[in-house]
């Protein structure tokens, strides 16, 4: 039957032999299920299942990564606190060995050569003349307090840099080995790498009986004395000591 046709009659006839009409019931036409909202529903359901699975997945390596990020900086905490204690125990250690160390180190001026030399801790230091304005350097080294500066006085070291040449200085020295009313020896022995005079016996222009140790140091030289043979161990160990910039 073709859309929009009325559907056909029967003719049939009754018992009496009337003819009669018989209305055919007509069929209703089939209709298509819409399934878009199904399909909709299906892809809404993936979509879900999918961002939950990124979700945890992400959840999952945050939680990983923030258990090795903390396991990693406890260590790294761990391993600095160490480094730490050790440098502490290693400072310490060195600290103590300082204090225990009997000798404190004389440092002399930087422009005149910067003479240094280990000296007993217990001994004191006077700076006379410093050479902050150029001209000569003076200091005195003493056990406990320094003794008056005089030619009569004692003290355990005299430190000098003088503005004299060492040539010129050994030839002033001379003059005192030559004369005979003073007791006076020298001999040559190497400091810091140069050649230096030792000299033993009376002191020029004192009574005293000492060593005096002269060296050149830059255009000047360098002049350390003991005032006292007393002295003699400490000033071979204070000699051994002896560094400057030449």
């Amino acid at each position: 039957m073709e859309n929009g046709q009325l559907p056909p009659t029967q003719t049939v006839q009754s018992s009496q032999g009337l003819p009669m009409v018989q209305q055919v019931q007509a069929e209703k036409p089939k209709t298509t299920k819409d399934n878009s909202g199904l399909k909709k529903t299906i892809l809404l359901i993936i979509f879900a299942l999918v961002a939950v699975t990124f979700i945890g997945l992400f959840v999952w390596i945050y939680m990983e990564y923030d258990t090795l990020k903390t396991n990693y900086d406890a260590d790294v905490a761990t391993e600095a606190a160490k480094i730490k204690d050790e440098q502490q125990a290693i400072d310490d250690a060195k600290c103590q060995k300082e204090k225990e160390y009997p000798y404190s180190v004389f440092a002399g001026p930087v422009d005149y050569g910067e003479l240094n030399f280990e000296y007993p801790k217990t001994w004191s230091v006077y700076i006379a003349k410093d050479a902050a304005n150029g001209g000569d350097f003076e200091a005195y080294l003493n056990p406990i307090q320094i003794e008056p500066i005089s030619n009569t006085s004692i003290n355990a070291l005299r430190v000098k840099i003088v503005n004299k040449s060492f040539d010129d200085m050994t030839k002033e020295y001379q003059r005192y080995l030559e004369s005979r009313e003073k007791n006076l020896s020298v001999e040559s022995v190497t400091v810091n790498g140069v050649t230096a005079n030792l000299y033993t016996g009376t002191i020029p222009n004192t009574e005293l009986n000492g060593y005096i140790l002269i060296f050149k140091i830059r255009d000047k030289t360098a002049i350390l004395q003991t005032d006292s043979v007393l002295f003699k161990e400490s000033y071979d160990k204070l000699i051994q000591t002896i560094k400057f910039n030449s």
